[in-house]
């Protein structure tokens, strides 16, 4: 395959470079989002009377305790063994320490719970029959395991995965092996509204990639893309791509030798998955173009398509957009970078 020189230069980071976007004004729309730090009720339980406290926090915590239990924890679905398995959790040395740190970093979650509700509030508006969740609900778990999923109770946030890039424990052996560098530097408070919404767009629209041709996979990711953006008009497109600032600036100084890479080695249309897995899996890089290109970097092409189709569609809904198929989006938008 042909590589492309990806020159990255050190001038100014653009973060957005949509000059167009049309930000609505979404103030008087309400959101009621309600925190519940079920960590420190959990940490706080009586070891020695276990199943009596663990009563308690269900009535409390009804609906999330169970998906805690069976779907965060994964503990096998038994009396004896949940209260042998959240014993030792609790009383876990490292578990502890990992609590007390997240009790110390996120002592007030007022500013997280203002970039979610501002996304709620975009998210009403433009899909005003949508279901909003209601509740944010922290808590500690596995390290290797669930860090932000929408639960039947809401959102529910993994603090042990949002602890910053330079936490100890996420550049440990085990943990480096689970969660590399170009992951665990994601892993800071700021992507919480970010990974929230990610699961909004998810429950409103499932993944359905499979066995399509590379172009149709980077147009999907696109109009996700799109979308994020439109849930968090300002927040940092370095946030919702996960790059670094360098590797964005990057993508678009680099824009139409990327595109050329495509084009020159007949891969828009390939459906071969290893193949096109290099360039819609998330990765360090994509060394198939550069070294210093960021990993899926077809979410980054897709996401410049769907753009030059919406500029040319501008009366389109965002339901619209995720309606039409992606090849259509393809061919209407003349894409020339």
């Amino acid at each position: 395959m042909k590589k492309v020189v990806y020159t990255l230069c050190f001038a100014m980071i653009v973060l957005s470079c949509s000059n167009k976007k049309q930000i609505p004004d979404v103030s008087s729309i309400k959101v009621d989002l309600k925190i519940q730090r079920f960590e420190k009720d959990f940490y706080s339980v009586d070891t020695n009377q276990l199943d009596k406290s663990l009563q308690i926090l269900y009535q409390k915590y009804p609906e999330f305790l169970q998906d805690y239990i069976y779907n965060i924890q994964a503990w096998e679905p038994h009396t004896d063994s949940v209260l042998k398995y959240c014993k030792f959790f609790i009383r876990d040395s490292f578990y502890q320490s990992m609590y007390r740190y997240a009790q110390e970093k996120f002592k007030s979650m007022d500013d997280i719970k203002g970039q979610v509700e501002l996304g709620l509030k975009y998210v009403k508006y433009y899909y005003p029959k949508y279901k909003t969740p209601t509740t944010i609900t922290t808590f500690i778990g596995p390290l290797e395991g669930t860090g932000n999923a929408l639960t039947n109770s809401g959102f529910a946030i993994g603090l042990q995965s949002y602890l910053g890039k330079d936490f100890p424990a996420y550049h440990t052996s085990y943990i480096a092996d689970v969660y590399p560098e170009y992951k665990s530097r994601r892993f800071e408070p700021q992507y919480i509204a970010v990974n929230c919404m990610w699961n909004i767009i998810n429950d409103m629209y499932p993944q359905k990639n499979t066995g399509r041709p590379l172009i149709e996979q980077m147009i999907e990711a696109g109009k996700r893309y799109y979308l994020l953006d439109a849930f968090l008009p300002t927040t940092a497109d370095t946030l919702k791509m996960g790059y670094t600032a360098k590797q964005l600036k990057g993508c678009y100084d680099n824009e139409k030798g990327i595109w050329a890479f495509f084009i020159q080695n007949n891969l828009l249309y390939e459906t071969e998955l290893n193949l096109i897995g290099q360039f819609v899996n998330d990765g360090p890089n994509t060394p198939e173009i550069s070294q210093e290109a960021p990993g899926f970097i077809g979410q980054f092409i897709g996401w410049q398509i769907v753009k030059k189709w919406m500029d040319k569609n501008d009366k389109k809904t965002l339901d619209e957009l995720m309606q039409t198929p992606s090849k259509q989006i393809f061919d209407e938008a003349k894409y020339k970078p």
